[in-house]
């Protein structure tokens, strides 16, 4: 039953982050917001509400293990898999706006939270400090989608999913938008509790740390939505949006759900934790170095990622 629980609760934190989005967004329609500003603030945060979800039921449960593995062995699983298994499928091509502003502020993200984690403890204050650098980048990312004219949304916000997302939406009765938008939440906000409290008990039964199952278990499932998108995208030959996608969504994790857990509940850093953060660090580093040789992801660079991914996981079974 605690396995069924937790399937549950990963189905509800996706479909409700889908529920949210579309009711969200159609709302936001209505009142005549931009498609841009839609896609850089509801859309983006959407996709990252499952692993917002996590982290700050953990947070605030206490389980700080849960909530920092969750979001680290999401980014790097976002890298690693998503991007290893998209740039196989096909060369991804990175425009020049990744490699010049948004993946450098993403390596910076990582150091950061390096940084705060060398005294074993993320505090409020770093939290919200986090958070003033979550809402820089979104007024900088909205200030330069609005210098390109608006014909594209900035990829470096997770949004370029955005774009697909929001031809999709349709125009619904305001009733409807409000009740999905309300179902989603409930879904997202009892989906997190659920893959919570169900990971947890795992742990506990088969004698594993919450740190493995927040870096396993709860990090793939809750960048199931990343990976989907970023792969789909890729078939269908939309390459710069596999990289969008993640790099945005590994800034969101680190600057926004940690922020926001931070905040409410000071994170303790348990040594684990500490050396999976320099692992994402390094290999975001790597990313970048990649990225900057080619102007692109090529087949080696994804066998790579995905070989990295499996000895590490392999290490941390093992430790």
């Amino acid at each position: 039953m605690i396995y069924i629980f937790l399937i549950i609760g990963f189905i509800l934190l996706i479909k409700g982050a889908d529920f949210f989005v579309e009711g969200t967004a159609s709302i936001a329609r209505k009142f005549n917001v931009p498609s841009m500003i839609i896609g850089l603030t509801i859309v983006a945060m959407g996709t990252s509400a499952p692993e917002a979800a996590v982290s700050i039921t953990s947070s605030l449960a206490g389980q700080n293990d849960i909530s920092v593995a969750n979001v680290v062995g999401s980014n790097f699983f976002n890298i690693l898999i998503v991007l290893g298994v998209s740039s196989i499928l096909a060369t991804l091509p990175v425009q020049k706006n990744t490699i010049k502003k948004d993946t450098p502020l993403l390596i910076v993200s990582c150091i950061l939270l390096l940084l705060f984690s060398f005294n074993s403890n993320i505090s409020r204050i770093e939290g919200i400090s986090f958070i003033i650098c979550f809402t820089y980048f979104l007024v900088i990312t909205i200030k330069s989608a609005k210098d390109a004219d608006n014909e594209f949304v900035t990829e470096a916000a997770t949004t370029a999913e955005g774009e697909a997302a929001l031809q999709m939406i349709k125009d619904m009765p305001i009733f409807k938008t409000i009740l999905l938008s309300t179902v989603g939440i409930i879904g997202i906000i009892w989906g997190g509790d659920m893959v919570v409290d169900s990971a947890t008990k795992i742990a506990t039964t088969l004698g594993m740390s919450e740190n493995l199952i927040g870096l396993t278990i709860v990090a793939v499932g809750t960048s199931l939505p990343e990976f989907v998108t970023s792969v789909v995208a890729t078939k269908k030959g939309e390459t710069e949006i596999a990289i969008g996608n993640i790099i945005g969504s590994n800034i969101f994790n680190i600057l926004l759900i940690l922020g926001l857990a931070s905040t409410i509940t000071p994170l303790t850093i348990s040594m684990f934790s500490l050396i999976d953060i320099i692992f994402m660090t390094i290999i975001t580093i790597l990313l970048y170095l990649f990225m900057k040789k080619n102007n692109s992801l090529i087949k080696l660079h994804g066998c790579i990622f995905i070989l990295i991914y499996i000895g590490y996981m392999t290490y941390t079974i093992m430790r």
